[in-house]
């Protein structure tokens, strides 16, 4: 364990641009005019363009949002440099600095990205007038504005939280390492128990991969519900691979230590895939639902980039999710207790062992898990409602039975997977943090991510013919060659 020194300071001086008593009022007059005649100029544009119908097109669509983006811009800065002028008070608080930093990068950015914007349309209508209107559609324009927020978003939540992770004078106590206690302190099977997770770890990844190589050399299962299986199969693979492999070393060589950056990129990793999985599953029923509630229209509706994009804002969703608990994890400060009572850095495990206040990430998990966990899953309760009252409405017992079938698997995977995770976060051994707790938890880390290529191929023909070709060579590669 190592100590060292940190400082943290509570406000910051904004010592601005003339230190001249007798310029101060010049300043302020020169900036408070500028600062209403670009505010109220932005508005009136605004309200002009709103008010004519022959302005509602793209290029003042970008030119509307634009002059909103100019208004918080200039509301970022200005009025703190205005106060600060007219009170000679130069100070700003550590938050306040914090969130005029952020606003400041996202209306930056998001200036950049809608003259950019502005530029393709006029690049359209010079260059390509016969197909502006097909090229620059409403859908065109308004994913343009959402992916400029997102990205400008993203950019300054990224900038300002590795900004919170520096140090600005005081004292702080840092380690550099954590222990995993493990699940057993029983030393005389740690054999038996090495032997154990080898295997289910072993046949987690292996199956997996068999899934991944079946479905993608057999072309009868190249559709949006393999396409998302394929997904969550090399999901739960990188999910075994993120914790066992560690505990397996940690067994076998009975060191228990794993540093404090190898403790954090485990979380993030965690975090990203059980998200992951998550949001597959919640794919995968919304597929499930399009197929037997609405089957005349399941190619239309389930179209390649509708899966495509399905897959993408997963992955987005849960890398960005990781990314700010990892973040917002760096900047705690762990003073003398570093026993991590489980087998891998589990979020909550690591909270509860810092010295510091974690209200921001306490409040922070309770608003995403609601947001990102609660909301989709009701989503999948939705579907699964809507399908059963449409399997029980199906009036011949084979046809009921063949709805069913179709989605058998997948609600064994729904199951078992919130099943074992909510059993195990619901339950007072777990808010205990005791050993039962890290023991429960094996069930929707290690034997979940193991369990789905059987619940995924044992009931599913096709699944099972894909199987056997790959057993005996018949693969669309191998034919290749």
């Amino acid at each position: 364990m190592e100590r060292g020194n940190q400082t943290s300071i509570s406000e910051f001086l904004l010592l601005g641009l003339s230190v001249r008593a007798e310029q101060q009022q010049l300043l302020f007059v020169l900036f408070l005019w500028m600062y209403l005649l670009g505010v109220l100029g932005s508005l009136l544009i605004i309200l002009a363009i709103a008010s004519d119908r022959h302005l509602h097109t793209p290029m003042y669509f970008f030119l509307t949002n634009l002059s909103l983006a100019d208004v918080c811009f200039l509301s970022t800065t200005v009025p703190k440099m205005l106060i600060n002028v007219q009170t000679q008070d130069k100070s700003i608080s550590y938050a306040g600095c914090l969130a005029q930093m952020y606003c400041f990068m996202l209306f930056s950015c998001l200036d950049s990205f809608l003259l950019t914007g502005m530029a393709f349309d006029r690049y359209v209508v010079i260059c390509h007038p016969l197909h502006y209107t097909s090229i620059m559609s409403p859908q065109l324009c308004a994913w343009t504005i959402v992916v400029s927020w997102s990205i400008g978003s993203l950019d300054a939540l990224l900038h300002t939280l590795m900004v919170v992770r520096l140090s600005f004078c005081g004292n702080q106590t840092s380690i550099s390492e954590f222990l995993l206690l493990g699940l057993f302190d029983w030393v005389e099977q740690r054999q038996l128990f090495f032997g154990l997770f080898l295997w289910m770890y072993l046949l987690g990844v292996l199956g997996n991969l068999l899934i991944v190589l079946a479905v993608g050399s057999y072309p009868h299962l190249h559709t949006p519900m393999y396409f998302f299986l394929i997904n969550l199969s090399l999901a739960d693979a990188c999910l075994l691979s993120n914790t066992m492999p560690k505990m397996l070393a940690n067994l076998l060589t009975q060191d228990k230590s794993i540093s404090y950056a190898g403790c954090l990129a485990q979380m993030f990793f965690f975090l990203l895939f059980v998200g992951l999985d998550h949001f597959l599953l919640v794919g995968m029923a919304c597929d499930r639902y399009v197929a037997i509630c609405h089957p005349l229209h399941y190619t239309t509706i389930m179209n390649p980039r509708l899966c495509a994009l399905i897959v993408v804002g997963s992955w987005s969703v849960s890398s960005l999710d990781a990314l700010v608990h990892t973040l917002l994890v760096v900047p705690l400060s762990f003073c003398t207790d570093n026993e991590i009572l489980h087998f891998f850095c589990e979020f909550n495990r690591v909270l509860k062992l810092s010295c510091t206040d974690t209200l921001i990430n306490d409040v922070l998990r309770y608003v995403l898990t609601i947001m990102l966990g609660i909301i989709p899953f009701l989503g999948i309760i939705f579907s699964y409602t809507r399908i059963i009252t449409t399997i029980i409405r199906v009036p011949s017992a084979k046809g009921r039975y063949k709805a069913f079938n179709t989605c058998c698997s997948h609600l064994s995977g729904v199951s078992l997977f919130y099943g074992t995770g909510l059993g195990v976060y619901l339950s007072p051994v777990y808010t205990q943090a005791s050993q039962k707790g890290s023991i429960a938890s094996v069930m929707y880390t290690v034997v979940t991510p193991m369990l789905n290529p059987f619940i995924y191929s044992l009931r599913n023909r096709d699944m099972k013919e894909a199987l056997r070709n790959v057993f005996r060579g018949k693969t669309v590669f191998m034919q290749r060659l």
